[in-house]
C-alpha cells in the first residue's frame, strides 16, 4: 500500500471517528437531566411511617411490618426492617408522600393510612411530626393529611389534561423503606380503567413505566417542569415488585377532591343510574353505528337521574356535558367528577338516530368517604372488622344472585375482615345471624358485638353463598 492510500485511509478513519462521537453526543444530549428537578422539589416529598396497634393475633397484618407481603421483601433488606417481636406488638407500614402547601397540608394514598392509629410524616431534613387524617376518600384512593407548622417546602401542580402519552416522568419516594428514591420513566398510556371486583372505578389512571415499587404508594409524579401530575398509587405485579407497569392518580381528579376534602372532609360525586357496557363491532353494526364507540346502557336503575331523563336500555351514550365517551370506562370518570344536582347535556343514539337528552346529576352515595380524626380502629362499626360496605345497585339486585345485603368495596390491610380472606365485591348478608339489608342495619349490628368474639358472617361471592368466622377486635 502506498503513502497516499494509507494517508486516505487514516483520513476515513477520523471522518468516523469524529461521526460516531457527534452521534453520541447527540443522542446524550437529547436524553433529559433530572437532577435539577430533584434537587429542586425532593424537599417538598415526605416519608409516611403508618402504625396500627395489634388488636389480637387474629388483628396481625398479613404483610410484613412494612406493608410489603412475607416473602417479597429482598434478603438484603430484612435485617433492617424485620422485627418478629415489634411485629407481634403492632403493624407498621410505609408509604410516600408530599406537601402541596406552606401550613402543612399533605397529600398521599388512602390505603397508606387507612386504619392508622398514628400517622408520622418525616421530612427530608429529618424532621417528623404527627400528622392529622382531614379526609379520606377510597374510590379515588386519596388521603389529605395535616401537620402543624408553617413555612414547609411545597410542591407545583401541572396543569389538568396536558400530560401526553410519551412524555417522561419522575417519581420521588420511598421503596422498601428506602429514603427519597427517584425512577423515571415515560407515560405508557392515559385514562386507564382498572377494575376492583364488582365496584365501578372512578379514577382515570396514568399508566407509566416508572418503577414503582412497595412504599412508593402516595409520591408524586413529576413532568420534566418539575410539576406534578399526579399521585403514584398502583402497580400490576405478580411478584410483589415493579414489572415496569404502574398506574397514577391523574392530577385533575387529585385536584378536585383535595379541594373537596379541605372544605368538607368528604367526596361528593355525580351519579346517573345506569348499567353500561362496551360496544363491539357487531353491536355498533346493530345499534346503526358507523364505528364501535360509546356507552351501552344496559340497564336502568329506577328513580334515577337517567330514570328521570327517559334514558333506555339500549340507547348508547357518545357524549356527556360536551366530553366524548369513546369506550363504556370513559363515562364514570366524566360522570364522577361532575357536580351533583348540574344539568348537562347528554349526546345518545337511539333507533339509529342521534338525539340530545338533558339529565339532572344525582349524587353517589359515598360510605367509603369522609372525616377521620386519629382514633383507635374499633370506635366505628366499619373499623371494627375493617371493611367499607355501601348499597346493592338495582344492577347487581337484577342479577338474582342476592337482593338484599351490602356491597365490599374496601379491605384493610391487617383488619380481621383481611385475616377472613373477605374481598372488595363479596355480597355480606347477615352478621352473626342478623340480616344487613342496608349500610344503617349494618353499622347497627356491627356496634353491638361482643369484642373478643368469633361471630360468623355470611356472604355471596359470585353467585355462591358461604359462611366466614371474624374475631371482633
Amino acid at each position: 500500500m502506498g503513502k497516499k492510500a494509507v494517508m486516505n485511509s487514516w483520513k476515513w478513519l477520523l471522518v468516523l471517528v469524529v461521526l460516531a462521537s457527534s452521534v453520541r453526543l447527540t443522542w446524550a444530549g437529547s436524553l433529559p437531566d433530572f437532577t435539577q428537578i430533584v434537587e429542586e422539589h425532593r424537599a417538598a416529598v415526605v416519608k409516611i411511617s403508618v402504625v396500627t396497634h395489634a388488636k389480637s393475633a387474629a388483628g396481625k397484618s398479613p404483610h410484613g411490618p412494612y406493608g410489603i407481603p412475607p416473602g417479597q421483601l429482598p434478603e438484603i433488606f430484612r435485617y433492617f426492617f424485620e422485627s418478629p417481636e415489634r411485629s407481634q406488638r403492632e403493624a407498621r407500614s410505609l408509604g410516600s408522600g408530599f406537601i402541596i402547601s406552606g401550613d402543612g397540608y399533605v397529600l398521599t394514598n388512602n390505603h397508606v393510612v387507612e386504619g392508622a392509629d398514628e400517622v408520622v410524616v418525616r421530612l427530608l431534613d429529618r424532621r417528623e411530626f404527627d400528622a392529622k387524617v382531614i379526609g379520606t376518600d377510597a374510590r379515588s384512593d386519596i388521603a389529605l393529611l395535616k401537620i402543624e407548622g408553617r413555612g414547609f417546602p411545597k410542591v407545583t401542580f401541572a396543569t389538568p389534561g396536558r400530560l401526553k402519552v410519551g412524555e417522561w416522568v419522575l417519581a420521588i419516594g420511598s421503596p422498601f423503606g428506602l429514603d427519597y428514591s427517584v425512577s423515571a420513566g415515560i407515560v405508557s398510556a392515559i385514562g386507564r380503567s382498572i377494575s376492583r371486583g364488582n365496584s365501578t372505578n372512578y379514577v382515570p389512571f396514568i399508566q407509566t413505566d416508572v418503577a414503582i415499587n412497595p412504599g412508593n404508594s402516595g409520591g408524586p409524579l413529576f413532568n420534566l417542569r418539575g410539576e406534578v401530575v399526579g399521585i403514584n398509587a398502583q402497580i400490576a405485579t405478580r411478584s410483589g415488585g415493579s414489572n415496569g407497569v404502574s398506574f397514577s392518580i391523574p392530577v385533575g381528579l387529585v385536584l378536585d377532591v383535595t379541594e373537596q376534602l379541605k372544605a368538607d372532609g368528604r367526596v361528593a360525586r355525580g351519579r346517573l343510574g345506569v348499567g353500561i357496557q362496551d360496544v363491539d363491532k357487531n353491536l355498533a353494526q346493530s345499534f346503526g353505528l358507523d364505528k364501535p364507540m360509546g356507552a351501552l346502557i344496559s340497564h336502568v336503575d329506577p328513580d334515577s337521574p337517567a330514570a328521570k331523563a327517559n334514558l333506555r336500555e339500549g340507547d348508547i351514550i357518545t357524549e356527556f356535558d360536551g366530553k366524548v365517551i369513546e369506550q363504556s370506562a370513559d363515562l364514570p370518570h366524566v360522570v364522577g367528577l361532575t357536580k351533583p344536582g348540574t344539568r348537562v347535556n347528554v349526546a345518545i343514539v337511539r333507533d339509529g338516530k342521534p338525539r340530545q337528552v338533558r339529565v339532572t346529576v344525582g349524587e353517589l352515595d359515598t360510605p367509603d368517604s369522609g372525616k377521620q380524626a386519629n382514633k383507635k380502629q374499633g370506635s366505628d362499626a366499619r373499623g371494627r372488622l375493617g371493611m367499607d360496605v355501601e348499597p346493592l345497585s338495582d344492577e347487581l339486585k337484577a342479577r338474582g344472585d342476592v337482593s338484599k345485603g351490602v356491597l365490599i368495596v374496601r379491605v384493610a390491610e391487617g383488619s380481621p375482615a383481611a385475616m377472613a380472606k373477605l374481598q372488595p365485591g363479596d355480597v355480606l348478608t347477615t352478621v352473626a345471624g342478623q340480616q344487613v339489608a342496608s349500610v344503617a342495619s349494618y353499622n347497627r349490628v356491627v356496634k353491638a358485638l361482643p369484642s373478643g368474639k368469633m361471630v360468623a358472617l355470611r356472604i355471596v361471592r359470585r353467585g355462591r353463598a358461604g359462611f366466614v368466622a371474624v374475631e371482633v377486635p
